[in-house]
């Protein structure tokens, strides 16, 4: 794989706000990011769009893409629910002169720190609680209650994982844990920044 910029990877349970944080860092033009759209065989959801919000294909087509190498890294998160970051999508966003923002599951995260481990700034975004984070899935009304439980199980397993990570950002005060989360990118990137 050819090398280009830096790679900036946000990890956490669903709900813990990673997907706010990495929304508002691509706002800020200084940092030069470009968000990496991973692959998934999930269905899509209402308003979602290919390409933009995910790269959706079928179970085959993914396990074809395995075959051929074409991930970076990869996962089964839920049966047959498969999510992975293209090779090809890092390659384009570095040809572009940009770095790469990722917002992606504990698993993926760490291994793409372990390939490019001078390259790679790994975040991890915790939630105040279990429970609250609870509170934030049931809020967003897009899945089942057994759906919710799967994840708010899955949580507790990726909380464990945080000390793996390069930074850990707590997002008790959402402002608080955007303020930490641009200056932390800055420094990796070499930005000078003013505080906001």
């Amino acid at each position: 794989m050819i090398k280009g910029g830096k790679l900036i990877i946000f990890s956490a349970p669903s709900g813990s706000g990673k997907t706010t944080i990495v929304r508002y860092l691509l706002e800020q033009p200084e940092l030069n990011l470009a968000f990496s759209v991973s692959a998934t065989s999930r269905p899509r959801r209402m308003k979602e769009k290919n390409g933009e919000h995910y790269y959706f294909m079928s179970v085959s087509e993914f396990k074809n893409h395995i075959k051929n190498d074409d991930f970076l890294e990869w996962e089964e998160v839920y049966r047959d629910n498969f999510y992975g970051t293209l090779k090809s999508e890092v390659e384009r966003l570095w040809a572009e002169g940009k770095n790469v923002i990722f917002d992606i599951d504990v698993v993926g995260g760490l291994r793409i720190k372990k390939k490019f481990p001078e390259e790679t700034l790994a975040v991890f975004v915790k939630p105040p609680s279990v429970d609250e984070l609870k509170i934030r899935l049931k809020k967003r009304s897009t899945e089942s209650e057994d759906k919710i439980n799967m994840r708010v199980a899955k949580a507790s397993v990726e909380m464990a994982t945080a000390p793996q990570f390069d930074s850990i950002i707590k997002n008790y005060d959402l402002n608080t844990a955007l303020k930490e989360a641009h200056q932390l990118v800055a420094n990796f990137v070499g930005v000078e920044t003013k505080e906001k």
